[in-house]
């Protein structure tokens, strides 16, 4: 039977070919170390647990809750704001809840996207900053991903060539998968520039906190004069404070954008259930311990990778920022591409990474890798992959690329 018409437009999910070979080989009782999948395994902190706990007592809590977010939540989003980056937020028309910041941005896209807008997307780049302009009509022209001079040459062609003039521009530093970290000087370019063409800038902030340079957290783009007049960040509690199945983020910024997205969800969810909303203010009400220990922990293996992988002859530049790594396929693999070459790691060394290319075609000369697994796990990935890249000579002659790549 025909596929509807907005799954036609969806790419194959490449990470499912990798998971089902994943799970394939865990019933064949492989112990695979799994660095794919972006999970957080660091458990929520007690006290925010013991909050949701002490809360879900109430019956009255149980009922349907706000789908804009409790009155507190939005209170404790905006002051976290002044306080993080001195952004100062009306928590009643620039601050909405949102099932976290994936459905945030799926649902930004419904609002603002006719059929045929043109949205400027990074290339790598995590996927629903695409899929949910595809799945609401809009078209996708990709643009680079360095923070740098060589992102606006890009810009100022798609404003001159595309028909109709681009809508949005989408950035998301740190980056996911590339682990990009943007300044401030950066972001005022990006804003002069959106201003001056009228374009719609959509911020995803989600790992403002995984950071690893104590002098230079990563800014908000909130924190640029003039920005409020175009632009909306979407941030996550899923890795700042271990909360990934909790669902809760937030879209904050320009009123009409943030009134457009609030008057969507409104036919579409009632909001996180009311007891996650109130441990989630008390998160944010906190004294920043809980977050500073979460960094310290992805400090440590992100170290602990980058040293073990690179005896192992697989080199991973050390990220500035994110719970990721992002690594060049080694050379005598690289022609296999990064799917075929993830898949021989599961099959070779019991080790699960995400193919590059399920970020974008820009990615498939890499592989990113999840710091979700603890110290003595990700050392022991590295013995794996050291022990298939010294054999591979031996065991790889009759392997060739399944996907067409010279």
């Amino acid at each position: 039977m025909e596929e509807f018409h907005k799954v036609r437009r969806l790419p194959p999910y490449v990470f499912e070919q990798v998971n089902r070979l994943k799970a394939s080989a865990r019933a064949a009782g492989a112990d695979i170390i799994d660095l794919g999948m972006g999970n957080p395994d660091l458990p929520t902190p007690k006290n925010i647990v013991d909050k949701l706990c002490e809360v879900v007592q109430d019956p009255r809590t149980h009922r349907y809750s706000s789908s804009k977010g409790i009155p507190g939540l939005r209170r404790a989003q905006a002051a976290y704001y002044a306080r993080r980056f001195g952004v100062k937020l009306n928590p009643e028309t620039q601050v909405v809840a949102t099932l976290g910041s994936k459905e945030g941005f799926a649902n930004m896209a419904q609002a603002i996207t006719a059929p045929g807008d043109v949205i400027l997307c990074p290339n790598p780049t995590y996927p629903i900053h695409a899929f949910g302009f595809l799945m609401a009509g809009g078209v996708i022209r990709s643009m680079t991903v360095e923070p740098d001079e060589s992102f606006f040459p890009p810009l100022e062609r798609a404003v001159r060539h595309s028909i109709p003039k681009p809508l949005a521009l989408i950035i998301n530093y740190p980056s996911n998968p590339t682990a990009h970290v943007a300044s401030l000087d950066f972001y005022k370019d990006v804003i002069d520039f959106a201003r001056k063409h009228d374009i719609i800038v959509l911020s995803d902030l989600a790992y403002s906190e995984i950071y690893f340079d104590e002098n230079n957290p990563p800014p908000s783009v909130l924190e640029v004069p003039g920005a409020m007049d175009a632009a909306v960040e979407f941030t996550s509690m899923s890795k700042t404070f271990s909360m990934p199945g909790w669902r809760m983020g937030f879209a904050v910024g320009n009123e009409r954008l943030i009134s457009a997205l609030t008057r969507v969800k409104s036919y579409l969810d009632y909001g996180a259930f009311t007891p996650i909303q109130v441990a989630a203010t008390h998160a944010l009400n906190g004294d920043g311990s809980d977050i500073a220990e979460v960094r310290a922990v992805y400090k440590r293996r992100r170290d602990v990778m980058v040293e073990s992988f690179g005896k192992a002859g697989f080199e991973v530049p050390p990220p500035a920022a994110t719970m990721f790594a992002w690594a060049k396929i080694p050379e005598k693999f690289r022609h296999l591409g990064s799917l075929e070459f993830s898949k021989l790691l599961v099959e070779k060394a019991d080790v699960a990474v995400a193919p590059g290319v399920g970020f974008g075609e820009m990615g498939d000369d890499y592989v990113r890798l999840a710091l979700v697994e603890n110290e003595h796990r990700i050392r022991q990935a590295a013995r794996n992959i050291k022990k298939f890249l010294s054999s591979a000579d031996e065991t790889m002659h009759n392997v060739i690329s399944l996907n067409g790549r010279r």
